[in-house]
């Protein structure tokens, strides 16, 4: 039987790899099929469109555009990252972190020879001394309470030299429940299917996010909020030269 879900509010309902103990080989097969999930969701456009708005500045920097990417997991956003960076000829320097030491490991397999740093650690207790110049996150911030979320901006507000790019799940029942079907149909991972409709119920709606950034100390006319097919919202910040 189908639980019904409230879309008026974020869900607090656990994520099974938030929760669930498994064996590597289990861990990297989910971020795989949650790579899959990415192609098919066309997850990455946003946040390289993002970056092409910065392209000129990272070219007038002198030096590597510094990138840290909060939640790598698989490292599939920052491999497309450095595929566009390298296109562009623009000198990056990229990091991904991750609280679980599985998603380096698994990043690391997925391609060893890209030149990106893998970092396990909590992102609230990492973060150079001088900063970095670009924040970003991707399906990540679900993962996160409400606090912790405002935390999260705040953080990223005070390290990042240039700018911070979240892109997440918009909270909507379309997508919910096209995902719980889709992903059974399709054969994914079974946190894949379990977690793909609880992360749309934890997502978040445009209301949410004004409400977070101003609780975060930032002027919500100094934040950018776009809703970008299918179902995502993203929330982006370039801050002045």
């Amino acid at each position: 039987m189908m639980t019904s879900v409230e879309f008026s509010r974020r869900s607090a309902q656990d994520e099974l790899m938030d929760t669930e103990p498994v064996a590597f080989e289990e861990f990297q097969a989910c971020l795989v099929d949650l790579a899959r999930v990415n192609r098919l969701s066309f997850a990455y456009g946003p946040t390289l469109d993002f970056f092409d708005r910065l392209a000129d500045r990272a070219r007038g920097l002198g030096r590597p555009l510094e990138v840290l990417d909060v939640g790598s997991g698989y490292g599939d956003m920052l491999r497309r990252v450095d595929a566009w960076a390298r296109a562009r000829g623009i000198a990056v320097s990229l990091t991904g972190i991750d609280l679980n030491p599985w998603s380096r490991r698994a990043a690391i397999a997925a391609a060893p020879d890209r030149g990106i740093e893998w970092v396990t650690a909590d992102a609230f207790e990492y973060a150079p001394r001088a900063g970095v110049d670009v924040v970003v996150s991707s399906l990540f911030a679900h993962h996160l309470s409400d606090p912790q979320v405002i935390r999260f901006v705040a953080w990223m507000e005070e390290i990042a030299r240039v700018g911070w790019f979240v892109n997440d799940l918009h909270r909507h029942p379309v997508p919910y429940h096209v995902f719980r079907v889709a992903s059974k149909l399709a054969g994914f991972h079974r946190f894949v299917q379990h977690d793909g409709p609880v992360s749309i119920a934890r997502a978040f709606v445009r209301s949410d996010w004004r409400r977070i950034v101003t609780a975060a100390g930032i002027d919500a006319a100094d934040v950018d909020i776009h809703w970008r097919m299918p179902f995502r919202l993203t929330v982006e910040r370039v801050k002045s030269p």
